[in-house]
């Protein structure tokens, strides 16, 4: 193989969509041949890799494969196998991480990108949900970011009174201040107290996990900045089954890290791939999961603009999944 996949500069010192186009075609062909379940996947749809010449022809492999089969592109063992946070009965999905250093690089670097250096903060995080399971990579996220700060910070479970303390404290050392925390927490928090700390970002993330009504994002932030005493509320969009976030810095209005696309596809043809503006099925290219698969099609539904922003409807209901269905339930 001409192209050495460890190469992992290369991904995350992308500048332009030529070179994002040429890196996404070379993991394509190194997944085709050493992801099995992607292979097979792309064997069932009749599509022979050699013949790809484009992104925009790359097929998504459904989300769910993560819950049935290890989507693995690698001969060594995996450093951590982050697992899915799920109700009682359902299956979690488990992604297979080779080496945890791209996992770090790709969260700091994406931070930096959209807030600049961890260590200018001091960062808070309320992730009750997350804390109290094994295989977070949410968790892993926040700890090492925490850390890159070295300011105070921590994480929070139920104790909101010492977090609105400590997050009180913070501003008064003139210090940028970030509160990262699953949303039906965040909620609690809104009604519970009323805050007014200069320099606060709230940033949400993860939905309601079953512990609160389900309601608009738009409904949600309005809770949220009425309670916080925040203009606008940030978002993070990511999941286990990736090992990049995207970003929003309010109206929930997503962007991407360089290495890190969303393409929209026909909820009727799930094997659509046709980069598009407009709603549809959630498509991502994370290249980051260069040794699991970086072309994932997920079960969020939203809208794609032409500058490559995007935002989250929520789920697609009835889903149907073509092509190789039955390879889902093995």
């Amino acid at each position: 193989m001409s192209w050495n996949p460890v190469n992992i500069d290369r991904i995350f010192s992308i500048k332009d969509s030529e070179e994002f186009s040429e890196c996404a075609l070379d993991i394509f062909r190194f997944q085709a041949e050493n992801c099995p379940p992607y292979s097979e996947y792309l064997s069932c749809l009749d599509i022979v890799p050699e013949n790809i010449f484009s992104p925009e022809d790359i097929p998504y492999l459904p989300i769910e494969f993560f819950k049935s089969r290890k989507i693995y592109s690698s001969e060594i063992e995996p450093e951590i196998i982050f697992t899915s946070s799920g109700t009682t009965g359902t299956v979690s999905s488990r992604h297979y991480v080779a080496r945890l250093s791209v996992y770090r690089e790709s969260f700091i670097r994406g931070f930096e990108y959209f807030y600049g250096d961890p260590a200018d903060y001091v960062i808070f995080a309320l992730l009750p949900s997350y804390l109290e399971r094994k295989g977070s990579s949410l968790i892993l996220m926040a700890k090492d970011l925490i850390k890159a700060g070295n300011n105070g910070g921590g994480f929070y479970l139920n104790n909101y009174e010492e977090l609105i303390n400590h997050i009180e404290t913070a501003a008064g050392n003139d210090r940028k201040i970030l509160l990262l925390g699953v949303s039906y927490a965040l909620w609690d928090l809104a009604e519970k107290y009323k805050l007014n700390v200069p320099g606060l970002t709230v940033m949400e993330t993860g939905g309601m996990k079953g512990r609160r009504e389900e309601i608009t994002r738009e409904e949600l932030h309005g809770i949220l900045t009425g309670g916080l005493g925040v203009e606008k509320i940030h978002s993070e969009y990511g999941m286990t089954e990736l090992l990049s976030q995207a970003y929003s810095d309010g109206d929930g209005i997503f962007r991407c890290p360089p290495w890190m696309k969303i393409t929209v596809r026909d909820i009727y043809d799930p094997l659509d791939v046709n980069y598009r503006s407009g709603k549809g099925g959630i498509n991502i290219i994370d290249l980051a999961n260069i040794y699991s698969c970086s072309f994932i099609q997920t079960q969020d539904m939203g809208q794609l603009y032409s500058d490559g922003s995007f935002t989250v409807a929520g789920r697609i209901d009835n889903r149907d999944i073509r092509g190789c269905n039955l390879m889902v339930g093995e």
